[in-house]
């Protein structure tokens, strides 16, 4: 069937409108959702080292230094030698705060709790968790580890018993 010059007419008066609509439809399926890009960007440079950091290192086991106390006891005197590690690591930059961990229940009446603390390794601050040991002998106590200011850079001293 072949329309009529009057059906053609009302088409064709009416395809602006066809087109206003399906514009308005096309438009408004987009507009419900962010337009999206593939952004790259160029890989990171290679790591640098940190002039910042400086780090001295003794080997704790060729380097001690070796004090001797003196206790009283109600049977008498005691001496007690103590011997402390030497080994140390020096850092330009400031250790972190000190971080706030719960204390687990105690083991057994003989364990004794080391905090937690932050120490040096792989050319970064590491925070090490605080644990339960046993004293190596009795009225052991555990001396813990510190970060000192020294001459605008932080000397790290280990933790010992004595």
């Amino acid at each position: 069937m072949i329309p009529s010059f009057q059906t053609m007419k009302r088409t064709a008066a009416s395809a602006p409108l066809w087109a206003a609509c399906s514009l308005v439809a096309v438009l408004g399926g987009c507009a419900s959702g962010p337009e999206s890009y593939v952004v790259s960007s160029p890989p990171p440079p290679p790591p640098t080292a940190n002039p910042a950091v400086t780090v001295t290192t003794n080997n704790p086991n060729t380097a001690t230094q070796t004090t001797q106390t003196t206790e009283r006891t109600p049977s008498g005197t005691v001496v007690t030698t103590r011997t402390e590690p030497v080994s140390t690591v020096t850092v330009m930059q400031a250790p972190p705060a000190m971080q706030t961990e719960p204390v687990l229940a105690q083991p057994t009446s003989a364990h004794a709790w080391i905090p937690g603390y932050w120490t040096w390794r792989n050319n970064q601050y590491q925070w090490i968790a605080g644990r339960w040991e046993v004293p190596p002998h009795t009225n052991a106590r555990w001396v813990a580890p510190r970060w000192e200011a020294e001459a605008g850079a932080y000397r790290f001293y280990e933790g010992y018993w004595n």
